[in-house]
């Protein structure tokens, strides 16, 4: 077991209509808001009314940044943290999924230093403060309600990469199911195929934790148990009750305790280059890339997969363990070849894998494993 150690200051609140609690957590901290979304989900399905209803009531003035994309961009971090600027915002607040969640951590880190957030980034500056965030989560997929990381892309140098900071901690993040029951079939398979590449990447970290593989295994099987429910009853709140708490526990860093990092990270960087070039949804990307990668290391870490089929599965036979989690994102319709996507350039792929060193922390990568991996992702 590697040495740990553990941090997180979210205070998470959970269950139904929590987010009547949402004004006093804002005024902790100060009565002028900049809510940071994505396009119009929120206000065609009454989340953005209800969350501004509560805000006048408690005369909390607030302005809007909306479109952030689900691969989110830096150019629109650029542009909240101007308006957020412009009108002296003093508590950010997201809500979406780990798109808007990323990127209002991004722009809370950003203001108070008017830092450029690409450069922060890419590691060039370190912020050394941040403006409070409070995130309403209505998407459960990437756990950033309670995490430290974010993930942003930059279209123009072909780039998407992560970063983390203990300024990014959310302060307050409320988690209500009922605000993930309109979300789409196709989006909520993207989000289980999420969930479980989290967990995967924990159990791949070095490091050995039993005890941690448990949780690991725990994670990915409630997901797996409650996916074609869920899809099936979308308005079901236990089925979205425990899709959601799974998303959480699976990136807050619980499944890294007795690891020495938080997670591999090399599928997740095969799949922001397939994000980065063709705008795949993060989690089809995810169920394409991790077939792959697992037949890849098939013989490298055969014990580690064995392992992983024996607590999943019950099985372990390494190639039944990979052939059952591809035959369970086929079952939730979530893309396993590019060839389901249409996407044939293996070439540009290998390329820009290339050009943006793709690699684990654990597992590394090397130039003639990314010509492997996208012949078996093809």
């Amino acid at each position: 077991m590697e040495n740990f150690t553990i941090y997180n200051p979210v205070k998470l609140v959970f269950g139904k209509n929590v987010i009547d609690s949402l004004p006093n957590a804002i005024k902790e901290f100060g009565d002028n808001v900049l809510i940071m979304s994505g396009k119009n989900s929120i206000m065609e399905n009454g989340i953005y009314e209800k969350v501004t209803d509560l805000l006048k009531k408690s005369n909390i003035s607030y302005s809007l940044y909306s479109g952030i994309k689900s691969n989110p961009v830096v150019d629109d971090v650029v542009k909240a943290i101007a308006q957020a600027k412009f009108e002296n915002s003093k508590v950010i607040m997201a809500i979406g999924g780990g798109s808007v969640i990323d990127s209002a951590k991004v722009v809370s880190i950003c203001i108070n230093e008017n830092l450029n957030p690409w450069d922060v980034m890419t590691g060039k500056v370190k912020p050394s403060s941040s403006v409070p965030l409070i995130s309403v989560l209505t998407l459960s997929a990437t756990g950033s309600e309670m995490n430290q990381y974010a993930v942003l892309q930059n279209d123009e140098t072909k780039q998407k990469i992560g970063y983390g900071s203990p300024l990014m901690f959310p302060k307050y993040s409320f988690l209500d199911p009922q605000f993930t029951f309109s979300v789409s079939r196709e989006y909520t398979a993207f989000g289980i195929t999420d969930i479980i590449a989290h967990a995967l990447e924990a159990f791949f970290a070095k490091g050995d934790s039993v005890l941690s593989d448990n949780f690991i295994a725990s994670i990915i099987k409630e997901t797996m148990a409650n996916a074609q429910k869920v899809l099936l009853e979308p308005h079901n709140y236990e089925y979205r009750a425990n899709i959601m708490l799974a998303s959480t526990c699976a990136l807050n860093g619980i499944t890294a305790y007795g690891k020495a990092s938080s997670g591999d990270w090399g599928v997740h960087d095969i799949g922001h280059t397939l994000s980065v070039m063709y705008d795949i949804p993060h989690g089809a990307s995810l169920s394409i890339a991790y077939p792959a990668w697992l037949k890849l290391m098939a013989d490298r870490i055969p014990e580690r997969i064995s392992t992983l089929g024996k607590l999943i599965f019950d099985t372990s036979d390494i190639n039944s363990t990979i052939e059952q989690f591809e035959m369970f994102f086929k079952s939730i319709i979530s893309p396993v070849r590019l060839s389901h996507l249409g996407i044939t350039n293996r070439e540009a792929i290998i390329k820009l894998m290339e050009k943006n060193k793709v690699c684990g922390f654990n597992l590394k990568l090397t130039s003639d494993d990314y010509v492997g991996l996208v012949d078996l992702m093809m």
